[in-house]
């Protein structure tokens, strides 16, 4: 539950959209970050509570022999079955949010970002004032996606199309980045959005 006061801004986007160039930008900037994609890797570490349930959700097979949680079969299994992905969200995401303001109150900055990457899947709306997505083409996404993780087609397509597409992220958000251009032209956008947000932490 949320006890930070700070302005927050919910940072969110498809996936290979940029959000974290652009929380990376922010943190230079003076704000606090907190992702939310890294607290749901650090609760599925091996160990943790939340692998020994997805474990017993899913089978022991997505455990690989070191004990890490093999993440690309997790993603397979989820992003196939609608039903699946209901189950894992259940698992993790109290956990997530229940870290995340946690690691809030322990981090300092001029504003409070809180990376969501599934904000509008989610609706991990309740202790945010603000919502800032990362837009981007869905080709360039796909081009993106495919370099990064070395996706095929099929595979980019579909994590693509288990997201909220880009206009019902559009119609949460309160300021838009689009990310289609150079690591320039998104720094002047950043910069920008980062003193309206300091204007509004001192409101």
């Amino acid at each position: 539950m949320r006890s930070d006061r700070r302005f927050t801004v919910g940072l969110t986007g498809g996936i290979a959209s940029g959000k974290s160039i652009v929380a990376g930008q922010l943190m230079e900037l003076g704000a606090a970050v907190v992702d939310t994609d890294v607290i749901a890797r650090e609760q599925t570490a091996p160990g943790m509570p939340a692998l020994k349930e997805i474990v017993r959700e899913f089978g022991a097979s997505l455990v690989a022999g070191n004990g890490a949680l093999d993440r690309a079969g997790l993603r397979e299994k989820v992003f196939a079955d609608a039903g699946a992905r209901k189950r894992l969200e259940a698992i993790l995401h109290p956990r997530i949010r229940q870290a995340a303001w946690e690691r809030a109150r322990a981090t300092p900055g001029s504003y409070l970002v809180m990376v969501i990457p599934l904000l509008a899947e989610t609706g991990f709306t309740a202790g945010i004032d603000h919502v800032l997505v990362i837009d981007a083409p869905r080709e360039l996404q796909m081009t993106r996606l495919r370099a990064r993780d070395g996706a095929t087609r099929r595979q980019a397509r579909a994590i693509i199309a288990a997201q909220a597409n880009r206009k019902q992220r559009r119609a949460l958000a309160d300021d838009v980045i689009l990310n289609n251009g150079s690591v320039d032209a998104l720094r002047a956008q950043v910069e920008k959005l980062h003193r309206l947000y300091l204007g509004k932490e001192k409101d």
